[in-house]
């Protein structure tokens, strides 16, 4: 970014009172020439161009004559004021007004500033109860399919039952009493541990990290950080514990012989952090 230039500010500005015109003139360019030129010529139209000119022609800093007043110096003016002062009779034209008034320059500033956000399993804008915001950048994180082993005529709900037991790495018989912890991944019988459940709870972390990391990089943060998984999408347990978020699919099979799917769901939630630097 280029520097910017600051007019002047005429608030405070007077031209210098005296009975002579060319003095009042010469006192004022003295002072500030140009702020002079800006706020009592162009601004104010305290002097006219042509008088302010014909008052420090004679004094121009190439003729190596200077006016040395109460209030300074004046050493002429340079080329584009002439060509600004003369209408075009003398000097160079075509100069832009930073240099014919010589506006300040604000200095440049390079400026860091760090912004934090949130990303995480969005439910505005992914319907939290469809399959199909799994893999999407803001959506669900879910484990793979499972598959029924084949063979056997079951019941549909049976069929669910036997998916659920077989995604989370157990084959066991059906109408026991156990329990999956959605967090701990711990499969429980009659309150002892029996086994841990895939995926692990270190799966479901390294996905919510991958797809954390995706998601801020896709909004310019260069880290991400406070990436937590969290329950399921749903309620639906089954024999197993709570928000497990399970998911089935269709049957594949008509008739009798069942390949039913499952698959678990799980939130996530990260923050990522963006540098922002600016010049100024």
């Amino acid at each position: 970014m280029q520097a910017r230039s600051i007019p002047w500010d005429c608030s405070d500005w007077q031209a210098f009172a005296h009975s002579d015109r060319t003095t009042a003139i010469l006192e004022s360019l003295a002072e500030n020439r140009g702020k002079t030129l800006y706020c009592g010529v162009d601004q104010s139209d305290t002097f006219a161009k042509a008088e302010t000119w014909a008052a420090g022609k004679d004094r121009n800093e190439r003729d190596d004559t200077v006016y040395w007043g109460e209030r300074g110096s004046f050493r002429g003016f340079i080329a584009a004021q002439e060509g600004w002062l003369t209408d075009g009779e003398s000097g160079i034209t075509g100069q832009s007004i930073a240099v014919i008034f010589e506006f300040r320059k604000e200095e440049r500033r390079r400026t860091k500033r760090v912004k934090r956000f949130k990303v995480g399993t969005d439910p505005e804008q992914f319907p939290i109860t469809a399959v199909a915001s799994c893999g999407q950048p803001l959506g669900l994180i879910c484990s793979d399919w499972g598959t029924m082993p084949a063979g056997g005529a079951n019941i549909v709900s049976a069929a669910q039952q036997d998916a659920r037991h077989y995604a989370v790495g157990r084959t066991f018989l059906q109408n026991v009493n156990w329990n999956l912890h959605w967090q701990t991944n711990i499969i429980m019988r009659t309150g002892e541990v029996d086994s841990v459940a895939t995926p692990e709870t270190a799966w479901w972390q390294g996905q919510a990290e991958a797809v954390a990391r995706n998601a801020c990089r896709a909004r310019g943060g260069q880290a991400v950080s406070n990436v937590a998984f969290g329950q399921g999408h749903s309620n639906n347990k089954g024999s197993h514990g709570d928000n497990l978020g399970w998911f089935y699919g269709p049957d594949l099979d008509e008739t009798a012989n069942y390949k039913f799917q499952a698959r678990q769901s799980r939130t996530w939630t990260a923050t990522c952090k963006k540098v922002i630097r600016r010049s100024r």
